[in-house]
């Protein structure tokens, strides 16, 4: 059976969500959707609002011929209020009940108001929105969004844009463990492939990246080495790691050794014969 990414239902073969602003020009941001594969597009609202009508129509137009999935978000909204008023527009304009949740608490770090993202959460999947809400690695937010109804929580590695990846692991891996049915997709400040790599070989369901790809040298290429190494941590997880040990274990048996160890030769006895 083909492991695959579950969102409210919906089937997806790749674990890589990417996100479609701040790309050079249009093609550069067609070429790296094709190099990465992704399963999910994600696009802000006002991107799509705020530019003229022209850029508008045919940057809609070049997501509809990727015939992705398209994710819409709230991002830069700075209370509940004005997320749950966004997320309705967009459905209407994307139709598609399907909405990233960005509620911003502060404007410094771009951390997610907890308050805010857990009343707009709430409103939202009682309007029939199908919520992924970006969030902190924080067990008791992320209990009350899943009390709400979320199907899926969008932890953040560190702050938006920032690339540094994850900041506490600690606290994403007791995530990991505490919440083992919900679909848990790692959201802002992974900057490199193997970040990417890391968190899925932790047992997270996927990953979305913007910045790491949009502002790389080579956003292209970037993007197909993102898809790698997603695909690579996931394998790693399904695979089973080894357990870590604290004290060196041979890889080599002891018995059959082909020879003898110097305590051995010492007393005169013959060395052993390899087996096998």
């Amino acid at each position: 059976m083909q492991d695959q990414l579950t969102l409210y239902g919906q089937r997806f073969t790749s674990r890589l969500l990417l996100g479609t602003a701040r790309y050079d020009s249009p093609s550069l941001l067609s070429d790296a959707i094709c190099a990465a594969d992704p399963a999910v597009l994600t696009v802000s609202l006002r991107r799509q609002v705020l530019g003229s009508k022209d850029s508008g129509q045919s940057f809609w137009n070049l997501l509809h011929q990727t015939q992705r999935t398209i994710l819409p978000n709230t991002a830069g909204c700075l209370s509940a209020g004005e997320a749950v008023k966004t997320a309705c527009m967009a459905r209407e304009l994307f139709q598609t009940n399907l909405i990233k949740l960005e509620v911003i608490g502060d404007e410094v770090s771009l951390q997610p108001d907890p308050f805010g993202l857990v009343e707009a959460a709430t409103k939202l999947v009682k309007l029939g929105f199908q919520v992924l809400p970006y969030c902190t690695e924080d067990w008791v937010l992320c209990s009350r969004l899943m009390d709400a109804g979320c199907e899926v929580l969008m932890p953040w590695a560190a702050p938006i844009g920032t690339g540094q990846g994850p900041r506490n692991p600690r606290g994403l891996r007791e995530l990991r463990e505490r919440a083992p049915q919900i679909v848990l997709i790692v959201d802002a400040g992974i900057g490199l492939p193997s970040q990417a790599c890391k968190v899925m070989e932790w047992g997270f369901d996927g990953v979305l990246l913007n910045t790491a790809v949009s502002r790389a040298l080579d956003p292209v290429r970037m993007a197909g080495a993102f898809a790698e190494a997603v695909k690579g941590g996931r394998s790693g997880f399904l695979a089973g790691p080894m357990i870590v040990q604290e004290t060196a274990v041979p890889s080599t048996p002891e018995i059959g050794r082909p020879f003898a160890s110097s305590s051995q030769r010492l007393e005169g006895q013959a060395p052993g014969l390899m087996r096998g």
